[in-house]
């Protein structure tokens, strides 16, 4: 796996696809630069072995079209301040404009390149366009893992016309790591903790990571499903009906592997869907009518504790509750705790997937878990044992 380490850019020009595509606010201030900080050591790198750096990105989805709303110049004050050096703007992603920007960038010098998906030809993989691209440095660095699920033209096609220069930034080369951890390296007891409302949308995860770990913790919305499929009563709770004979495929594949399942024993019901409900806790497969299950519960508390203590390796994809009330955050608050603790001893602990990597920020986990995930769609379809284009395009 070629990284970063792996060349010196002195006296070259690196073209780098990031994932800037950051929040911004009414007045086109960035409300969270957690993407432009995640890419910064690998930019460092380049300027400090005497190179410099063309960096290219998308921001929101202006579907081939050009709008003013979404160019990257919204965000170079920002890149300027966690970077430290003043970043210099084109508007163009590639043509004259671009070319002659890139050919006057001097060494130690950053250049950010307006957004790619301003062209149609960005998410359609096109050829043609990722030549241009190709043609704006002299060494194509992917630290977009974000992106890497894609094959569009800047994170996949655009390596082909870098045989021997192509490599992973550090940020890139760290989340395939985390992952290969989790799924191939990783110490054992490994404990997989998926959340989240639904079955359908964890299903194929699930399927690959039976192989590979020794418990599985099902918490969130996916728990009724289970429960009512082992006959449990669910009250209002969500349940998908259609899904409860793969739950129980499911189960019969864990049992068979050897993998031990953990579906919450007691819940925290109310009823109504709103942070002002009356509570009260009830067994998961006892839950009244007009009730339903909107967190986990002391009991299943306790019982995930004593896992997750156990374990060496850790993986976090989804909350146990519905965190964003108050009233029903103690459950997924309770298991960052637990992580946490985990992890003080010695556990590798990875969380991804965009609503546990909002949890995990929300209440302040980020720097006591092993690794954040910076990529949401790429960090599930990772699990799910598919090869990410914009990762294959760099191992060719």
């Amino acid at each position: 796996m070629k990284t970063i380490k792996d060349f010196n850019f002195k006296g070259k020009k690196a073209l780098i696809r990031v994932d800037f595509n950051v929040p911004l606010d009414a007045d086109f201030n960035v409300t969270d630069d957690n993407r432009i900080e995640a890419a910064k050591p690998t930019i460092i790198k380049i300027l400090e072995d005497g190179g410099s750096a063309v960096l290219m990105s998308h921001l929101g989805r202006p579907n081939g079209k050009v709008n003013p709303d979404l160019s990257l110049k919204h965000i170079c004050n920002t890149a300027s301040e966690v970077l430290g050096i003043k970043v210099k703007f084109v508007e163009e992603s590639t043509g004259p404009l671009a070319e002659k920007a890139v050919a006057e960038l001097k060494t130690g010098e950053v250049l950010l390149l307006e957004n790619l998906r301003f062209h149609a030809e960005e998410e359609k993989g096109d050829k043609n366009f990722a030549e241009k691209l190709s043609k704006l440095g002299d060494i194509y660095v992917n630290d977009a893992f974000g992106t890497a699920h894609r094959a569009h033209a800047s994170t996949t096609i655009v390596a082909q016309f870098f045989p021997e220069k192509k490599c992973f930034g550090f940020l890139l080369a760290k989340e395939i790591e985390a992952i290969e951890k989790v799924m191939r390296t990783g110490e054992k007891p490994v404990t997989a903790i998926l959340g989240g409302a639904k079955v359908s949308s964890k299903i194929t995860i699930i399927e690959n990571i039976l192989d590979k770990v020794d418990h599985l913790i099902i918490g969130g919305g996916m728990t009724y499903t289970f429960v009512k499929a082992k006959g449990g009563k669910v009250g209002d709770s969500i349940c998908e009906d259609d899904k409860m004979e793969l739950a129980l495929e499911i189960l019969d594949q864990a049992k068979k592997k050897g993998v031990e399942v953990h579906i919450p024993v007691d819940v925290l019901a109310a009823d109504d869907f709103n942070n002002n409900a009356q509570t009260k806790v009830v067994n998961s497969d006892e839950i009244p009518d007009g009730w339903q299950g909107l967190d986990a519960g002391p009991k299943t508390l306790e019982i995930f504790k004593e896992v997750i203590l156990k374990s060496k390796t850790i993986l976090w994809n989804g909350p146990i509750g519905v965190f964003e009330m108050e009233n029903f955050a103690k459950g997924t608050i309770a298991i960052g705790n637990y992580i946490d603790e985990a992890t003080q001893k010695g556990a590798f602990s990875l969380v991804g997937g965009g609503d546990s990597v909002a949890a995990v920020k929300q209440f302040g986990f980020e720097n006591k878990v092993s690794y954040v995930s910076t990529g949401g769609g790429a960090m599930l379809e990772s699990l799910e044992g598919k090869t990410l284009p914009g990762i294959a395009a760099i191992l060719a």
